[in-house]
């Protein structure tokens, strides 16, 4: 039997509003949200990672992991739009996985137990989920990507998920691999947090 051809889309477009400034250059523990982001991409599964991107500095690091930028020029056409640019790009894919960059904590190993997940059961929707509370990254087998595709400004994946819930099944993990980071509050509430469990 053939392998799947599996793709990522790690979504580094936004504008943050809600942050006031491109907080993906932001740093926890000296280390950048984009950076955290890109390192809990596991390269094994996958035959294809893009990154969307409207900047520059996060497409010149997508190319130093090995990974391949793809330009948003419309940003302020919300979420839809990165989600859009990246299926095109990978729709030879058999499923896509697609990641926020905004979850720091996020670990390479839960994001390749997703994958692993959809391996056993590919016709499903696979989303990484704490306590039957689902978050991303999520995998969506080929049949999904019209309905993605038609998605419009800041509705993304889970517009599809709410269409399917019988389609959807979740890998458990870690709480705080699931927290994002929206706000400047939410980054230094986090950082804070870090410091306390700190040897």
């Amino acid at each position: 039997m053939q392998t799947s051809k599996i793709g990522c889309v790690v979504m580094a477009a936004g504008n943050a509003a809600r942050f006031g400034k491109n907080k993906l250059t932001a740093e926890i523990n000296g280390k950048s949200l984009i950076r955290r982001a890109l390192e809990a991409v596991p390269k094994e599964p996958f035959s294809r990672i893009a990154v969307v991107t409207q900047y520059p500095e996060i497409a010149k690091m997508a190319r130093e992991f090995g990974f391949e930028p793809i330009e948003n020029k419309h940003p302020d056409y919300g979420i839809s739009h990165t989600i859009a640019l990246g299926t095109q790009a990978l729709s030879a894919c058999d499923a896509i996985l697609y990641m926020v960059s905004d979850q720091p904590l996020l670990d390479s190993a839960s994001v390749a137990r997703v994958v692993s997940c959809w391996r056993e059961h590919p016709q499903y929707i696979v989303g990484a989920a704490h306590n039957g509370k689902r978050g991303n990254p999520c995998i969506f087998p080929r049949e999904f990507y019209s309905e993605l595709l038609a998605l419009t400004e800041d509705h993304g994946g889970n517009s599809v998920i709410r269409c399917h819930p019988d389609r959807l099944l979740t890998v458990e993990v870690a709480q705080e691999e699931l927290t994002d980071v929206d706000t400047p509050k939410a980054l230094k509430d986090l950082q804070t947090q870090l410091g306390k469990q700190a040897p």
